[in-house]
């Protein structure tokens, strides 16, 4: 909840800046003035994200009698991109940024077992991932404030795991993966700061992804048997540079 209420007062801030903007514009020297004249320009971007999942389980498995809890886990990891950005009118643009992102989920477990000395035996799956992200976001910005102006994106992507375990055969328990597609769709929406500096315009920005189709390879083990379904969720934050 508190992603998206971080959305909406960015949102409540885009709406109401453009009418005070002008006003205020005139008492403060401008960095970059001619910028927003620009068809298109370039930079890219250095972030951090934190990666997680939506699960759905499955509760008719032969394991869901020995299966006591099952949560998921977030792990922090980075990204970088290279930004493109084409101007289709005042205030609205086109965004594209082709990104390298490193990710690690968790899953963890907890079974029954009567092996066990408390009868309780758990386990915490990572899932590494390595995506090459390809999305594309209309942009909607404030008119600016002297050197700073707001903004909100929204689009999706397609992304690429290009470090994929989906073919690795499972053996050993202790050794078992949760394996996933290599191939995932998301939509995607965010916000943030754009601060026009003398010699280039820096910006701060916040991102969900939020993942539309079942990314689990049913394997049939112990780990993949007791989901339905899993879907990605990754919330970012980038510090951009364009010229």
């Amino acid at each position: 909840m508190g992603t998206f209420r971080t959305i909406l007062i960015l949102l409540l801030i885009a709406a109401a800046l453009p009418a005070h903007s002008q006003k205020r514009n005139k008492y403060k020297q401008l960095n970059l003035q001619s910028f927003d004249d620009r068809r298109y320009h370039f930079g890219f971007a250095l972030g951090v994200n934190s990666a997680n999942s939506y699960i759905n389980p499955n509760l008719n498995t032969a394991f869901s009698d020995s299966l006591l809890s099952l949560s998921t886990g977030s792990a922090a990891g980075f990204n970088l991109g290279i930004v493109t950005q084409l101007k289709l009118v005042n205030n609205l643009a086109l965004r594209f940024v082709p990104t390298l992102t490193f990710q690690e989920r968790l899953l963890n477990y907890e079974f029954y077992s009567s092996d066990a000395l408390n009868n309780v035996q758990s386990y915490e799956k990572r899932i590494e991932s390595v995506f090459i992200d390809f999305p594309l976001h209309f942009k909607y910005r404030s008119d600016r404030i002297n050197n700073f102006a707001v903004y909100v994106l929204f689009g999706g992507k397609y992304s690429l795991d290009v470090a994929t375990q989906k073919d690795v055969r499972n053996v050993l328990l202790e050794e078992l993966i949760v394996k996933l597609r290599q191939h995932d769709v998301a939509g995607e929406v965010g916000g943030g700061f754009d601060f026009f500096l003398p010699y280039f315009k820096f910006g701060i920005e916040l991102k969900l992804s939020v993942g539309i189709p079942n990314m689990l390879i049913q394997d049939n083990t112990i780990f993949s048997n007791p989901i339905e379904s899993l879907r990605t969720r990754t919330f970012m934050i980038s510090f951009t540079f364009e010229g």
